[in-house]
């Protein structure tokens, strides 16, 4: 049996070995991604964005994208890596192979006088009666002493010669992969060795169980508490109006763990009247709707006055310790809008429909907070039916610009601004607001980075011509993203919000007559990895199931990928469709981080009555059923908004609402190309 020198030597290489069979080959792989990532800035690089800071790329934010749990677990597991190969070559001198020649320093085939002599210098230098160092003793009966009778004891010598040992032939020597503390076990240390067992084995993945469990119990997969989603799921109503969605977003049981100290009172004051005009306060009973708002809890209170501040850009009067909490309750806020959305969308029964009244509003509120911009400015203003929020969100434009620019040109929206050439732009903002070439070129720079939406929707039964009460129509809509300044994936002009945040769109098929949200869908533009997979396992499906041969499955697999790469993101549903009748559908595409961004397309369907023989199966998706036969799109002639169920901050146009181009469409395919804001020629909005 081995002895436990040897064992103790083989426990490190047999960690090591078990250590390096998967960090070396992800390591590999986290290289190989790192190197092919694209250095592409995709942020904006305007001159506001550069003095936020927000972007800036100092040593410690370096160290910070660095310092991941990913990558310093790499590091730790290299560091020990590194340690027990220097700790292994230097105990891997303990287990020689028996040199006798080596041993006393000589070259082999040395005659018998030399090894004598050898012998002898070496007695004096390690014999017990010249040194007394145990070490030496040890040294000198295991090795000097057995190399000598090897090489002159006839026995030993031809056992040595057989055998590789002056002993004879040894026994079959097998190492345990242990450390020698569990070799030499006593009762005392056998108490020890089984606590740490029971501790590390069986408690410690008890109590990490027991935490991951309580934490999962209270909050969801996007980090939302339940109590959240189920006082969101209490407050949403169909007629929630926008200016009303605040009083629900803050309701959040996040916001509400937000500590109010005694000591907040008078800066909360202090902001209160800075931002006492976006507070939806009536001013003839003033006195008693401010007691009215002081009332609510602190924490509702507190969260409302600190998103104002977001809203107004009046941040900097925030003492110290509420720009603590003033940052806790902006980064809350993107998870928190969005399962808001979720709850807004949500098939309700017995229609399986959801709203689109608060969809609209919540997605203005996330516009507003992201980019800094009050919700009253998209309020129609003069000739302008959007308001001027979308203006707002360029850099250096404020109130007293957009009124310098409205008395030398005439802008009935802000699409008409982004349709101008630079060149017009500049001599516009130079001469009109009287900004500097710089300033010109940041403004630039912005509306370069803003993204235009192209829709292409097609609906069909499959197997089938036109669409009959019942029938399951599958929808494909293909959504494109472009920017002037060639971008796909991009983080939004946000210089006021302090974290970074990724543009995400919401693709919704609504009624806005009956307030019906038919079909929903998030889409994203940033992995393109993953919506090609998507995509191409989407098309892949659809084409063997409607029998196509394998070249032209390939072959819309190819051409989808090309989609994607050029910017398109595929959105597939089946749909179950309604009753027989005409439907005046919309298809909203709407961005959470950019005013006046959003596309809207307007659809009329027609579904027949059933004359085929058999009835389909009673499928309905989580979005409710959708569809049509005769699809026919509606492009606004006029800037048009969200028709009854748009921002309530625009004023009511309803007879821009007549007015539209009415185009049938063949085949169940519906086009719309271009950008308009959410509030882009907002019509009714009917309380």
């Amino acid at each position: 049996m081995a002895t436990s020198e040897e064992n103790n030597a083989l426990f490190p290489i047999f960690i090591l070995t078990i250590m390096a069979l998967p960090l070396v080959p992800y390591t590999i792989l986290k290289l190989c991604r790192a190197a092919s990532k694209k250095t592409k800035s995709i942020h904006c690089s305007c001159s506001v964005c550069t003095h936020s800071g927000k972007y800036r790329k100092s040593i410690f934010k370096r160290i910070s994208n660095f310092s991941t749990c990913s990558n310093l677990t790499l590091v730790l597991l290299w560091i020990i890596m590194a340690f027990l190969v220097y700790y292994i070559k230097h105990i891997s001198r303990e287990i020689q192979v028996f040199e006798p020649f080596s041993i006393l320093g000589l070259e082999p085939g040395a005659s018998d006088s030399e090894i004598k002599k050898a012998y002898r210098r070496l007695s004096i230098q390690y014999h017990p009666d010249k040194n007394p160092d145990p070490e030496a003793h040890k040294y000198f009966v295991e090795f000097i002493s057995k190399a000598y009778q090897a090489l002159t004891d006839p026995v030993s010598r031809e056992n040595f010669e057989k055998y590789g040992h002056p002993d004879g032939r040894q026994g079959m020597q097998m190492g345990i992969a242990l450390p020698q503390f569990l070799l030499n076990i006593d009762g005392a240390s056998g108490g020890i060795l089984l606590l740490g067992i029971v501790g590390v084995c069986i408690l410690l993945p008890l109590i990490m169980a027991v935490i991951y469990l309580s934490r999962s119990s209270k909050y969801t997969g996007n980090y939302v508490m339940h109590q959240t989603l189920s006082t969101y799921y209490y407050f949403m109503k169909p007629s929630l109006a926008p200016s009303k969605v605040m009083d629900v977003f803050i309701k959040a049981a996040e916001y509400m763990e937000i500590p109010v100290r005694r000591s907040d009172t008078e800066p909360l004051q202090k902001l209160f009247m800075l931002v006492r005009s976006e507070l939806n306060l009536d001013l003839k009973n003033i006195k008693q709707e401010q007691a009215k708002f002081w009332k609510q809890h602190p924490s509702l209170v507190k969260t409302e006055l600190l998103i104002q501040a977001q809203l107004t850009r009046e941040s900097v009067a925030l003492s110290s310790a509420l720009q603590s909490d003033f940052r806790r309750v902006l980064e809350l806020a993107p998870p928190l809008l969005e399962e808001l959305m979720k709850m807004a969308i949500m098939p309700r029964i017995p229609q399986r429909y959801g709203w689109l009244r608060p969809a609209i509003g919540i997605v203005e509120l996330s516009q507003s907070i992201i980019q800094a911009v009050p919700l009253s400015a998209r309020k129609a203003a003069g000739a302008s039916a959007e308001g001027i929020a979308p203006f707002l969100q360029l850099p250096h434009f404020n109130e007293a610009v957009v009124k310098k620019i409205a008395r030398k040109v005439f802008l009935r929206t802000f699409q008409e601004l982004r349709d101008m050439s630079p060149q017009e732009r500049a001599d516009l903002l130079t001469q009109a607001a009287g900004f500097s070439a710089a300033e010109a070129q940041d403004v630039e720079v912005v509306l370069e980075m803003m993204p235009y939406i192209t829709i292409e929707i097609t609906c069909e039964t499959e197997g089938e011509e036109g669409i009959q009460e019942g029938d399951i129509v599958t929808m494909h809509a293909w959504v494109t993203l472009k920017r002037n300044n060639g971008l796909v994936g991009a983080l939004p002009h946000a210089p006021y919000f302090p974290f970074h945040k990724e543009e995400n769109y919401w693709l919704l098929l609504a009624d806005s007559g009956s307030n019906e949200v038919w079909m929903s869908q998030k889409v994203s533009f940033m992995d393109e990895a993953t919506a090609i997979t998507a995509a191409s396992k989407a098309i892949q499906e659809a084409k063997e199931g409607s029998g196509a041969s394998v070249k032209e499955i390939n072959a819309a697999v190819s051409e989808a990928v090309e989609k994607v790469r050029n910017g398109s993101r595929l959105v597939m549903g089946k749909f179950q469709a309604p009753a027989e009748g005409n439907y005046n559908l919309t298809s909203y595409c709407l961005c959470d981080s950019w005013i006046g961004c959003d596309k809207k397309t307007n659809l009329k369907l027609k579904v027949l009555k059933r004359s085929r023989a058999g009835t389909r199966g009673g499928l309905t998706t989580e979005e409710g059923p959708t569809v049509e036969d005769g699809l026919e799109m509606e492009e606004d002639d006029e800037e048009d908004g969200y028709d009854d169920y748009e921002s309530e901050y625009s004023e009511d146009d309803e007879d821009g609402q007549d007015t539209k181009k009415t185009g049938a469409l063949s085949n169940g395919v519906a086009h719309g190309e271009g950008s308009g804001s959410s509030s882009e020629g907002s019509g009714t909005d009917e309380e």
